[in-house]
């Protein structure tokens, strides 16, 4: 017995809910008046020093209405709208009249292109159309770092001091996962991504490596753990200037 297609509306709301529900309003308890302190790594796993987020920004607030809005239109955008059909009127030829009006006993015709006939128009077909959404820039800036803050609240961002490939080889990156044990979807975002770490990186199919001015709210979101190298980690309050 085949099983039914979940209905595509239904689904793009799930996947919208799922992606904001995963964002952790609560602060943790080890949050401290100073704000935000993250351990930051070496790639063998030593823990090297504690980095201090800038506490205007990383409170652990977390405004879901906005995450909403932003998981709307990032998947809003990914839609292509490339869909068309010819109606009766986009379909060549047809001009002549394919037989007399009366006294053939068939029904009435004026064109072979009629949506009725082989070879004819569509009727409500799709047509290209554009799906892109855009909202206003501190609110895009407002998402973001909500997503980042419940990341934060659930104690799932770390630092890496610098992220260096000498050998270009997927097994040198794993050992890095490995050695800061990371389980599930991985976001590194770096200051700037070397060659040999995209080649190393690309393999491996629940670890993303972004540049800390092109990650953005999904990003954030799909992921279960973020690593930030310590110069991205510094760099990183640039992307909220107003």
């Amino acid at each position: 017995m085949k099983s039914k297609k979940e209905n595509p509306r239904k689904a793009k709301v799930k996947k919208i809910t799922a992606g904001i529900e995963k964002a952790k309003t609560e602060k943790p308890k080890s949050q401290t008046a100073d704000g935000f302190s993250i351990p930051v790594f070496d790639q063998k796993g030593k823990e090297l020093e504690r980095f201090t987020m800038n506490k205007e920004l990383f409170n652990g607030e977390v405004n879901k209405e906005v995450l909403y809005q932003a998981i709307v239109m990032y998947n809003a955008n990914q839609r292509q709208g490339n869909a068309h059909t010819k109606t009766r009127g986009d379909v060549s030829g047809g001009g002549k009249k394919p037989f007399r009006q009366k006294g053939t006993g068939r029904a009435r015709a004026g064109s072979t292109r009629s949506p009725l006939w082989r070879h004819g128009g569509t009727i409500f077909g799709p047509h290209t159309r554009d799906f892109h959404l855009e909202l206003p820039k501190k609110v895009k800036k407002l998402a973001f770092l909500s997503s980042i803050n419940s990341k934060l609240n659930d104690e799932k961002v770390i630092g890496i001091s610098a992220l260096e490939i000498v050998e270009a080889k997927t097994k040198n990156f794993k050992a890095i996962l490995d050695a800061l044990k990371l389980k599930g979807a991985s976001l590194f975002v770096l200051e700037s991504i070397d060659a040999k770490v995209k080649i190393t990186s690309r393999n491996l199919q629940e670890v993303s490596v972004k540049n800390y001015m092109d990650v953005n709210t999904v990003d954030v979101l799909k992921c279960d753990n973020i690593v930030i190298s310590k110069a991205a980690l510094q760099k990183l309050p640039e992307r909220f200037k107003s």
